[in-house]
């Protein structure tokens, strides 16, 4: 008997025991939702950095700018 064969043995078990359905429905969803707030989460990181380098390099562009304007 193969591990798969038992562990679906042991689930149909569990499921005749408590009347419940134990399946991997809805497991896509979750996977998908955390997939997507991470991907957001880095997105929010990457916007913050960018802003910070873009701020750090007007500021020494506008500084040369004038200086060489002078």
């Amino acid at each position: 008997m193969t591990i798969w064969t038992t562990v679906c043995m042991i689930a149909a078990a569990i499921n005749r025991r408590t009347g419940r359905w134990m399946s991997d429905r809805g497991e896509g969803v979750i996977s998908a939702a955390i997939a997507v707030l991470i991907v957001a989460f880095l997105g929010a990181a990457m916007w913050v950095a960018f802003e910070t380098i873009w701020d750090s390099a007007e500021t020494k562009i506008e500084t040369q700018v004038n200086r060489i304007g002078t």
